[in-house]
């Protein structure tokens, strides 16, 4: 009895760790962060996922309430929120590029209650919406699940903690949440630009018009019309955004 009572404590130890760090990543990963997917659900798809994972590998046996185990808790938790925030890094440029679009039509006061971001504008729900439906087009849960498993192989258990490196390269990626928001907001932007030209030209011209009784109006009418049409363009910079994340998860895990 105390020996099958060794095996299973010893069986739990060698288990902890792969699910440590795939519970890490879907606490932080697009899609299986949100609320929608509440602490049970997230809970019975990690065990799951790791009941799935664990006869691929070889576990080393570390006590998790020893010096080496405490470290090896942090290290792996570290692992998937670093391949989980890489990701979120698309989800806050196409919130900021929603931003930016609504404030160019003149929606900046039309927010809505979102319960996984806040307070956001309609357009940039709208683009949310787009980006997860692309995601899961694209098969990018069943990437990223491939992506963590090809993990354990490239740093595998009981490996050093998460280099520096690492943390510089996510820091050097987020500067796509700017460069990702102006390439996706872009068409929109530019086009109300130059109708924002040919108003203040037409006000010159005539200034018994009321800017404000006209402008507003065409601005929003045009911005819809303009969104309607750079769509495609949208979905292709969007769909980009994804795969650069992707590949930015790899190289941050070491895989070649």
């Amino acid at each position: 009895m105390n020996l099958l009572a060794a095996d299973i404590v010893e069986r739990f130890y060698s288990f902890l760790w792969p699910m440590l760090r795939i519970s890490a990543l879907l606490m932080a990963a697009p899609i299986f962060s949100l609320r929608a997917l509440n602490l049970r659900i997230r809970i019975l798809l990690a065990l799951s996922l790791t009941w799935l994972v664990y006869p691929l590998h070889t576990w080393p046996h570390i006590d998790p309430v020893s010096a080496e185990g405490t470290v090896e808790i942090f290290n792996q938790i570290a692992i998937g929120l670093l391949m989980g925030l890489t990701l979120q890094v698309v989800t806050s440029a196409l919130l900021v590029a929603g931003q930016s679009i609504s404030n160019a039509v003149g929606l900046s006061f039309a927010n809505m209650i979102d319960p996984n971001l806040g307070n956001v504008p309609v357009l940039a729900q709208f683009l949310l919406i787009l980006s997860t439906l692309i995601f899961v087009g694209l098969g990018g849960h069943a990437l990223l699940l491939g992506l963590v498993i090809e993990s354990f192989t490239s740093m595998p258990i009981g490996a050093p903690l998460v280099s520096q490196g690492a943390w510089a390269h996510l820091v050097t990626w987020s500067s796509m949440i700017f460069m990702g928001a102006v390439l996706t907001a872009l068409p929109v932007m530019v086009t109300l630009l130059f109708i924002n030209i040919g108003l203040g030209v037409a006000t010159r011209a005539a200034p018994s018009l009321n800017i404000f009784s006209v402008g507003f109006p065409a601005m929003i009418v045009a911005g819809f019309a303009v969104l309607m049409l750079a769509l495609p363009s949208i979905a292709a910079r969007i769909q980009w955004l994804w795969m650069q994340g992707f590949v930015q998860v790899r190289s941050v895990v070491g895989i070649q």
